[in-house]
């Protein structure tokens, strides 16, 4: 995903072993669809950005309207539309990132619980229209360099917590590069929605570090979050115990 100031290039495919990828014309792999389980989420650290689970309770868990900002090889799009069942609005500025995700990785047509936005996610988020619209929202922008968010100031985090719901609305950021990058990154999203209010899990062996955070959420007792990770993986298959073991509270920043 790239901003409109910034040249986009084309989507490419690969496979390898029953694995379909998306690339951005480099070898950084953008996404991918196990193609004999179009729906499950292939990659762990796709699989993380679902942690938002977690602080949604067990009755509500799949309500509301999810919300990506960067489609990616559309895997969590097509696992909130068909899998969760929710509404499902995803904005990616890459025409042919979408028609990709038509041709190759079974992203369906538009429906009355689907759309597919072309547009800038940075807009999209600070557009009035949209304050609140949302319980989730998944944030993954990355271009084909790959080194850091695309979209990743403190406005731009201002606007996702504003299409939040004010009332437990739960947001996930993939965070991958360096050191550095991932620190700068999180305190920026610290600043907005206060360090209560936003949690971490452990990166994944390719680097990735899932960033969680809130609005107004209060955290239940170990029972209720054991029971809420337990409810999970019955029904969806998801690694939420796992979840469970590596999410800590964002770190205080280094002296």
């Amino acid at each position: 995903m790239a901003t409109r100031t910034q040249e986009l290039v084309g989507a490419t495919m690969s496979e390898h072993d029953g694995v379909r990828y998306l690339h951005l014309d480099s070898p950084w792999v953008q996404g991918a669809m196990r193609l004999a389980k179009p729906q499950a989420l292939e990659l762990e650290y796709i699989q993380r950005m679902m942690a938002w689970m977690l602080w949604r309770p067990e009755a509500e868990v799949a309500e509301g309207h999810a919300v990506q900002l960067g489609l990616g090889a559309g895997a969590i799009t097509r696992f909130c539309h068909k899998v969760l069942r929710m509404k499902t609005t995803v904005v990616e500025i890459n025409s042919t990132v979408i028609g990709a995700n038509r041709l190759w990785f079974r992203l369906p047509p538009d429906d009355a619980r689907l759309t597919v936005v072309e547009g800038d996610a940075g807009d999209w988020v600070a557009d009035p229209s949209h304050a609140g619209v949302a319980q989730v929202l998944n944030v993954d922008l990355y271009d084909h360099e790959a080194a850091a968010p695309v979209l990743d100031d403190e406005a731009f985090y201002a606007g996702c917590r504003d299409v939040l719901d004010a009332h437990g609305g739960v947001m996930t950021v993939n965070l991958f590069g360096r050191d550095a990058s991932y620190s700068a990154s999180s305190e920026r999203i610290a600043a907005i929605f206060g360090r209560d209010q936003v949690w971490s899990l452990r990166p994944t062996r390719e680097g990735n570090t899932v960033i969680v955070a809130a609005r107004d959420v209060k955290i239940p007792g170990r029972d209720e979050l054991t029971a809420r990770a337990a409810n999970i993986e019955d029904r969806y298959g998801l690694p939420a115990r796992k979840w469970l073991r590596m999410v800590r509270p964002l770190s205080p920043p280094a002296d």
